[in-house]
């Protein structure tokens, strides 16, 4: 067998190495009218070993991590125009820097989850986080709904902001639900 390289794993063919070619009668007869062209063929391809979270990482976690990574980032600059635009006791998002908060934990998420396919033994790791972003942003959210049954006419451009936190949360939680989904089942699988 002889191994083939192909983007960094390593496969197996069992090849045939006999030269295929109709000119080999001719060339013994003394003849060369025409040349024909030689080649060796692969009969069979042998399949490559699966790695760790093959089926996992076949679902492309590693995207979801990026958006999780750009919509933490989005909060983190939420956060810092509430911070500019609001005193510190206008409202819980302020208060309790939910923006911040929130943003840091899904920035790392992200990163996390994108790290499994280098290191797939940060799997557990990932799965508690994504849990703890859940957590965290449905408490976060239950605040800000706080807040938008309470906001007065003065601060109708930051009634839109919180409306937009509470989107980004939204669909942070949704991605750190899918994730969440796709560890426990990998790790079921893997632990059976």
């Amino acid at each position: 067998m002889i191994p083939l390289v192909q983007e960094g794993t390593m496969a197996c063919a069992d090849i045939d190495m006999d030269i295929h070619g109709e000119d080999e009668d001719l060339h013994r007869a003394g003849r060369r009218e025409h040349t024909l062209v030689r080649h060796y063929q692969a009969t069979e391809l042998v399949p490559g070993v699966k790695g760790p979270l093959h089926d996992l990482l076949q679902k492309q976690p590693a995207v979801l991590g990026s958006v999780q990574m750009m919509s933490g980032l989005v909060s983190v600059g939420l956060g810092f125009v509430f911070a500019l635009t609001q005193e510190m006791g206008d409202s819980l998002i302020t208060m309790f820097r939910i923006s911040y908060l929130t943003g840091i934990m899904f920035v790392v998420a992200g990163i996390i989850s994108n790290l499994l396919f280098k290191y797939p033994e940060l799997l557990p790791v990932s799965l508690r986080v994504n849990c703890g972003c859940i957590i965290v942003a449905v408490v976060s959210a239950c605040l800000i709904c706080v807040d938008l049954a309470n906001w007065n006419r003065q601060q109708e451009q930051h009634l839109r902001m919180e409306v937009l936190e509470l989107c980004v949360l939204g669909l942070e939680a949704f991605l750190s639900a899918i994730l969440c989904y796709w560890f426990f089942k990998e790790k079921r699988t893997k632990s059976q």
